[in-house]
């Protein structure tokens, strides 16, 4: 074939490829540069998923290994507590896996993933009691700890455990030589400060811990713990075992534990939900760019003809 006789249309040919070259080398480098920062996020991402599994099953190894408190074997909650345990090695398992394989199966992995993510975070609200979500038949919630301190059965059970668990015994031995004063700052736990002393609006004579002279005319009966005075008694098996405050400090050491629970429960899995949402459409966008690089090379084909065929027609003219 005759090279082209006319040196300028010749030239501007050449110049327009060139041109055409350089804005898609241009184009080519900014969708890599977009397609390097989300790979960086997505790493980030998944770094970040790591850690978070690898604190789920500290959190879980710590339920199986932790001890009962305070005879809450009783009420079967060591169960619940391995349950849980159990349920969180799972629940790092599968998000670790879903990581791993998000580039095959992003769509499957991430409803895969958030099936037991959403059961985790619904579970640490319902043992916080948020959003009315506790109830009666509900497991270790407050409105079911409080539930089974009315029930007569249950709340007997709970007392001779905590009798024959040694605490008020402990509580005295701790402080034998404490004056009352002493006594009275003393940090006290919820069984210890409900069931081993007379509630403080009693205010009765301290002698020892577990040892408290009435005064007469001291208390306010209008005080709603005022029948709880009248139920003190000095005997070692007796003490305030049937009061109502010692009952709620049960109740009050049950739910700290749980609501604890609760709030790890809540904070990991929406830190996890939150994860994962922000890799599944990480997942979307690069799979969305990896398939716009053969729609860029046709195109950009198809201008380099379109130019050829405009150089043509100037020269029919």
């Amino acid at each position: 074939m005759a090279e082209n006789s006319n040196p300028a249309e010749a030239l501007a040919v050449r110049t327009t490829k060139e041109t055409t070259k350089t804005n898609k080398g241009i184009v080519e480098n900014t969708k890599s540069d977009k397609g390097a920062q989300v790979r960086k996020y997505a790493g980030l991402l998944s770094i970040f998923t790591f850690v978070l599994s690898v604190l789920i099953i500290a959190v879980a190894i710590w339920l199986l290994y932790m001890r009962d408190y305070d005879c809450e074997k009783l009420l079967r909650l060591p169960r619940l507590q391995m349950g849980i345990g159990i349920g969180l090695i799972f629940v790092s398992l599968i998000s670790n896996i879903v990581v791993f394989l998000r580039s095959r199966f992003a769509v499957p992995g991430f409803f895969i993933v958030m099936v037991p993510l959403i059961v985790m975070f619904t579970m640490g609200l319902a043992l916080v009691g948020a959003n009315k979500m506790e109830s009666k038949r509900l497991v270790a919630t407050p409105m079911w700890f409080r539930e089974k301190i009315r029930n007569h059965d249950d709340w007997e059970n709970i007392k001779s455990c905590i009798f024959s668990s040694g605490t008020c015994d402990d509580l005295v031995s701790r402080s034998l030589n404490l004056k009352a004063f002493d006594f009275s700052i003393k940090k006290l736990s919820s069984i210890e400060s409900g069931c081993c002393k007379p509630p403080s609006i009693c205010q009765m004579e301290y002698v020892n811990a577990t040892f408290w002279i009435k005064v007469d005319g001291a208390v306010d009966e209008s005080q709603l713990q005022y029948s709880d005075c009248a139920t003190w008694r000095n005997d070692p098996s007796s003490l305030c075992y049937n009061c109502g405050s010692c009952r709620r400090g049960f109740v009050r050491i049950m739910e700290s534990k749980w609501r604890n629970l609760g709030v790890l429960l809540i904070l990991m899995g929406l830190l996890l939900v939150i994860a994962h949402i922000l890799l599944f459409v990480m997942s979307i966008v690069w799979v969305a760019k990896a398939c716009e690089k053969p729609l860029m090379k046709t195109s950009s084909d198809s201008h380099v003809h379109l130019v050829a065929i405009d150089a043509t027609f100037e020269e029919l003219r």
